[in-house]
């Protein structure tokens, strides 16, 4: 293997790998060397699209001793199934969110890691962009004081008007909390630090939805999952935030993220972007816009970061732990829903440390 990069091999070949192979391909730490899919057609074809020397069977995949990250672009349903068959093959993994749809397929997959000596990342990476990066750095600088409250919310009235195949989207181990409560969850963690315990209400408004567009548009689909989040949640730091997530909302209040502290007010970019600006508000008449600086590139970036942590001998910034805090996060708040009652969040992690604001994936570690 050429030391001076780390070979990727992609399995999923779908609509997301595009988003990811526009990335990988041009970072220089990184060397996309295989994409596998059920479909080797579509697995072939994307090959080609994208300059990458292989194709084929997941199988042939992990055969090929120059893949050392395994970025895992499957459905949730099968996201421990396929990881887990990379971490036995000794390779590290970086997967789509969720970490898991259970605590105990997640510690399962966090236990074999362990044991195989290989890493197991997970977005969200947004984080890591220029936006968010920049409202964290402003936020530990102390730009709003010690910070005490978060608010969030997630507000649309379905993906099912728009996307061709919504219904993983209303299956067991999506809905609008594991679907897009990751970037929300994973932010309200880098600012005030792993969960104690939440709280919450869930609801359904309705028990089918009807596709909207694309060549299934006018099919009718069950709804498995509760549609509508309302969770309080309270960090080991005594600090707290509310956050809603919902499919269920004709008027759409998306990627709203605001935390005040003890000296003022932040509102902080759009968590499911890399990018976006972060307003202060430190008085009543005081208000200042923050642009981001910083990378701007997008998916893929957690990998290159990876990688270099990989190479340098450190953790990455985007670790199994805090993913796997994330699904605790997001399965208690589905338990509390259920019961009515507060439920504790047993796992903890630390946030990450921060980026500085020169880091660019697009050009090579000096540890490469």
């Amino acid at each position: 293997m050429n030391t001076s990069t780390t070979g990727v091999g992609i399995v999923g070949a779908g609509t997301i790998s595009d988003q990811y192979l526009e990335n990988l391909t041009r970072f220089p730490d990184l060397k996309v060397l295989f994409i596998a899919d059920l479909n080797e057609e579509r697995a072939a074809s994307q090959a080609a699209k994208w300059g990458v020397p292989n194709s084929g069977s997941y199988q042939a995949l992990l055969e090929n001793a120059d893949v050392e990250i395994v970025v895992n672009l499957t459905i949730p349903a099968v996201h421990v199934e396929v990881a887990l068959q990379a971490v036995r093959a000794g390779k590290h993994v970086w997967g789509e969110k969720p970490y898991a749809l259970d605590r105990a397929s997640g510690r399962e997959l966090m236990d074999a890691a362990h044991q195989a000596g290989v890493r197991v990342a997970v977005a969200p990476d947004t984080f890591l962009g220029a936006g968010l990066q920049t409202a964290l750095r402003e936020v530990r600088a102390g730009s709003i004081g010690q910070p005490l409250t978060g608010l969030t919310l997630f507000q649309v009235p379905g993906p099912e008007s728009w996307h061709p195949s919504p219904e993983f989207l209303f299956a067991q181990g999506a809905g609008p909390m594991f679907d897009v409560g990751p970037y929300y969850l994973t932010t309200l963690v880098q600012v005030f630090g792993p969960v104690r315990r939440v709280a919450a209400t869930a609801s359904q408004a309705r028990p089918t939805r009807t596709i909207g567009s694309g060549p299934k548009a006018g099919t009718e689909f069950p709804v498995e999952v509760p549609t509508h989040i309302s969770a309080l949640i309270e960090f080991e730091s005594g600090a707290s935030a509310q956050s809603v997530f919902s499919f269920d909302s004709k008027l759409p209040r998306a990627g709203f993220v605001e935390i005040a502290g003890t000296e003022g007010t932040a509102v902080l970019p759009d968590p499911n972007m890399f990018d976006g600006a972060t307003t202060l508000h430190t008085g009543e008449d005081d208000s200042r816009v923050i642009e981001a600086e910083g990378s701007l590139f997008t998916r893929g970036t957690g990998v290159a970061e990876m990688a270099q942590a990989l190479r340098e001998g450190r953790p990455e910034r985007v670790p199994g732990a805090l993913a796997f805090h994330v699904l605790d996060i997001m399965v208690s708040i589905s338990e509390a829903a259920g019961t009515g009652q507060f439920v504790d969040v047993t796992s903890t992690v630390e946030a990450s440390e921060p980026l500085d604001a020169d880091w660019d994936p697009s050009k090579a570690s000096s540890s490469v």
